[in-house]
């Protein structure tokens, strides 16, 4: 089957959700991500700017070992790197505020055609 062409971020994160269906990936994700977010404020806060040196190792490095070795599939990051980026923050922000499991849900019928 020829994969999808997404032309917005709206079409894709959907797609992307589906592409994180283990909840240890996902863990993953979040921990790399909120390392990302601390060592962006403390590299602006101390002037340290070689603390951004470390993004790419803590953004990727969490989120590869999750799908590599829990989801067994490939980065979504790999086709489509800049909406992958944002959706790790919006993922990120959707496990705060409690919205993911809706928005997991939500993404499963649009990508999948799973019903509620």
């Amino acid at each position: 089957m020829a994969e999808r062409k997404y032309k917005s971020f709206g079409e894709f994160y959907p797609y992307y959700l589906t592409e994180h269906q283990e909840p240890v990936c996902r863990g993953l994700h979040f921990i790399g991500t909120g390392i990302v977010i601390g060592l962006a404020i403390a590299a602006i806060a101390l002037q340290k700017w070689i603390l951004l040196a470390w993004v790419p190792v803590a953004g990727y490095g969490f989120a590869w070992v999750g799908h590599f070795f829990f989801e067994k599939n490939k980065p979504a990051t790999f086709t489509y790197p800049l909406w992958s980026l944002g959706s790790d923050f919006v993922m990120f922000w959707h496990i705060i505020t409690g919205q993911l499991p809706k928005k997991l849900t939500e993404a499963r019928k649009t990508i999948l055609g799973e019903q509620a």
